[in-house]
């Protein structure tokens, strides 16, 4: 599982032109499922999300995590983050999980998410999404499980 995290001043996901998922400062997480992926890597996943040191403290270092300065998590399935790119100039998705898997998988991640953190929202799974951020510094990070 993948996540490309960006620590953002705000974010929100749109589908036909309506907001489905918004937060203010915190992180948006593009969100790739591949086919050897299980409930145990959504969760160790979403414990670097929640904890892993991406925003600055007093003396200006990544020293806080989401979890410490209480921010929005915007959880978003992406599954083009899974392609192959290796060679070519055309991507292939076989390392993409199946959209049932993905879809389970990532109905899991939020649901634990919005368990064990105050703000969470999302994008919806399968739909044409438009994306909006502020990235934050730039800060962007990809993590793997």
């Amino acid at each position: 599982m993948k996540g490309l995290l960006q620590r953002v001043r705000g974010a929100r996901v749109e589908v036909a032109g309506e907001v489905v998922g918004a937060v203010d400062q915190g992180l948006l997480v593009l969100v790739a499922i591949e086919p050897e992926d299980t409930r145990a890597s959504a969760d160790k996943l979403l414990q670097k999300l929640l904890n892993y040191r991406v925003f600055s403290d007093a003396e200006g270092k990544m020293n806080l995590s989401l979890a410490d300065v209480g921010g929005g998590l915007l959880l978003v399935s992406q599954f083009t983050l899974a392609a192959d790119t290796k060679s070519g100039l055309r991507p292939s998705f076989s390392t993409a999980a199946p959209p049932a898997l993905g879809e389970e998988l990532f109905d899991y991640l939020l649901g634990k998410a919005k368990q064990v953190h105050g703000t969470v929202a999302s994008g919806r799974f399968g739909a044409d999404m438009q994306v909006h951020l502020v990235n934050d510094g730039p800060v962007t990070f990809l993590l793997q499980t």
